[in-house]
Parts: structure tokens; C-alpha cells; sequence
């Protein structure tokens, strides 16, 4: 099975978004384009650029069709990473990939051509955008890949306390059935969950597999409630069933580009600054 062209996820996308009820995370919609086109494991777990990023290819192709979804106005966001249907999109009628890749990249040609040169760089194409928010996430990711494994160990520690772990440690022995540290999380101050979690820093583009989690599982039984797996890499299909499957210690997955959305939320090591845009009135001058 070939890799799907970012057009050839165009469709699936809308349909997942109509198997989730109008709207879904990013997670979710790939979890189901995935299903939809019976993508294994082979596919799903390629990088995009695997020696300065953990996107996978079919996560960055899926951006890309959100992307021509959302300026064709079939689909918008909010601020949390939530994608839905527009007032335009009208579940009757027949979308063409084609149609839509076609109008936008037609749209994009007249706005460069109408709109002065000191506006085009002041408003950058969606391309240019992509490019600057897939540069600091690489930068990210280059800084993690350097960090030694027991600093990696450190940055989960401060990771989770500061998403609310208490009694955060790090166990550092060898030995340990993968545990690398363990925390208590409180919710809303009352109920008590003890947590154990796994930090893997991969160096190449080998994703975590189903067996690496039954491991873990299995130095959680009777030390901890719950399970949290980090890594810098990825997971492969088998490993995110295995992670969720009934009747088993529940484990959560954090793969890289997870884990940079997360210190780039919580702000460690990651600085956000806003940019002041200032636009000039020309009716307020021609009333005076």
C-alpha cells in the first residue's frame, strides 16, 4: 500500500468528521481516516522528517488537508485544536478533492497578485505559516533529541508535576520492569491515583510497539492505578489498542508531538510572544 497523497485524505477527513458527530480533535479524526483506509501499520508509523521531527507522514498530510478544507470554508477550528463543519458544508452534496485543491490554489494566486507586496509579507500564505510553525517544533524536537536520558527522565518529572502530579520521583534503577518514575494525581483535591510513567528517547524512527506496553503493564500490576508512557517518537497502531484495551490497567500515551504541544502550553521551555500588528484608519483621516 502507497502512502495517500494529502488530496486523497480530503474526503476520509469530512467522513470522519461525520462519523464524530460534526467535530473532533485532530487525534480522533486521524484515529478514524486511518480506520477508513486500513492504513497499516507500515504507513502509519513513517516520519515526515525523521531526524528533526516525530510528525508522522500521514499526520502531516492530514494538516495539509485540513488546511485546503478550511480555506475552501468547508471546515474551522478554535483555539483548542477542535475542527468542524462549517454552515457551509452541506452533507448532501458530492465533494470533489480535485474542485477544492484547484479553488484554493486558485485563491491563493489572485490575493498574491491583488494585494500590494508590504501586505503579501505582512499576511504570510498559508505555506509560509506551516513553515514557521513546523521550524520552532523542529527546533523543539532537536532539543529533546539531545537531552540524556536521565534529563530526558527529569523534563517527564517536571512535565507532570506541573500538569498537576504530586509526589513526583524518579526512581532511576536499573531493572525496574521500565518504570522510570512514579506521582500521585489528585482530582479536584479528593480522589487519589497513584501513577507510574516510562520515558523513551528515540533516537531513529522505530516506534513503540504493543510488546513494549504489555511490558509495562506488567511492572504496574499491583505498584500503581494508572500508566503514563512518553516518548519522543511514535506509537504504532497495535501499541495504541494494547495501551486502551478493556480489562487492562489503562495506560496513556504521550508521543512527540504530543509531548511538544504540551511544553509549549505549560510554557517550559518554550517562549510565546506576540506579535503587535498596526493598521492605519484611512477613513478616520478623510472625517476630519
Amino acid at each position: 500500500m502507497k502512502m495517500p497523497t494529502f488530496d486523497k485524505l480530503i474526503e476520509p477527513t469530512l467522513q470522519a468528521l461525520v462519523t464524530l458527530g460534526g467535530s473532533g480533535s485532530i487525534e480522533e479524526i486521524a484515529e478514524d481516516v486511518i480506520r477508513q483506509l486500513n492504513l497499516p501499520d507500515e504507513i502509519t508509523s513513517l516520519l515526515h522528517k525523521p531526524e528533526i521531527s516525530s510528525q508522522t507522514e500521514v499526520e502531516y498530510r492530514l494538516a495539509w488537508a485540513r488546511t485546503y478544507l478550511k480555506k475552501y470554508g468547508l471546515l474551522d477550528n478554535s483555539e483548542r485544536g477542535v475542527w468542524a463543519f462549517t454552515p457551509k458544508y452541506n452533507p448532501r452534496e458530492r465533494v470533489s478533492p480535485q474542485e477544492i485543491v484547484q479553488a484554493v490554489n486558485a485563491l491563493d494566486r489572485a490575493r498574491r497578485r491583488e494585494q500590494p507586496q508590504t501586505e503579501q509579507r505582512a499576511e504570510e500564505p498559508a505555506e509560509a505559516m506551516h513553515a514557521i510553525e513546523m521550524d520552532w517544533r523542529e527546533n523543539l524536537h532537536r532539543e529533546l533529541m539531545r537531552l540524556a536520558p536521565d534529563a530526558f527522565e527529569r523534563l517527564a518529572k517536571r512535565l507532570l508535576r506541573e500538569s498537576g502530579f504530586v509526589h513526583v520521583d524518579v526512581t532511576g534503577k536499573s531493572g525496574d520492569g521500565g518504570i522510570d518514575g512514579k506521582g500521585i494525581v489528585k482530582i479536584q483535591g479528593i480522589l487519589s491515583y497513584h501513577v507510574v510513567f516510562q520515558c523513551k528517547r528515540y533516537g531513529d524512527s522505530t516506534p513503540v510497539t504493543a510488546a513494549s506496553i504489555r511490558d509495562f503493564r506488567g511492572a504496574m500490576i499491583g505498584r500503581a492505578d494508572k500508566g503514563v508512557f512518553i516518548t519522543t517518537g511514535t506509537f504504532t497502531r497495535d501499541a495504541i489498542r494494547e495501551a486502551t484495551r478493556d480489562g487492562t490497567s489503562p495506560i496513556d500515551l504521550i508521543d512527540g508531538e504530543a509531548l511538544i504541544d504540551m511544553l509549549k502550553n505549560l510554557k517550559l521551555g518554550v517562549t510565546v510572544r506576540m506579535v503587535e500588528k498596526v493598521e492605519v484608519d484611512k477613513n478616520w483621516f478623510e472625517t476630519i
